[in-house]
């Protein structure tokens, strides 16, 4: 599994985290564990196969945020899931 992280500005409540994450879903439809935190002002998902960080930052942006960056490494299994 591949864990993408980006760096997203903007967020300012729940409801833009949803918009974030529908944002991502709809770029990668094969992204699970898809979550966004407005106070680390990032969002995460994990899929099978590196994405393009263009794409996926595209999507975020033009729902108007603004993606500081994307980071893709893979992820870990741990005792409480992946990380």
């Amino acid at each position: 599994m591949i864990k993408t992280t980006l760096k997203i500005d903007g967020m300012m409540c729940s409801m833009c985290e949803a918009h974030v994450c529908d944002a991502i879903r709809k770029a990668v439809p094969a992204a699970k564990k898809v979550r966004a935190n407005r106070a680390r002002g990032e969002a995460t998902f994990l899929t099978e196969d590196p994405v393009n960080g263009t794409e996926v930052g595209g999507a975020v942006t033009a729902t108007g945020y603004t993606c500081l960056g994307v980071k893709s490494a893979p992820a870990v299994k741990g005792l409480f899931g992946w990380k």
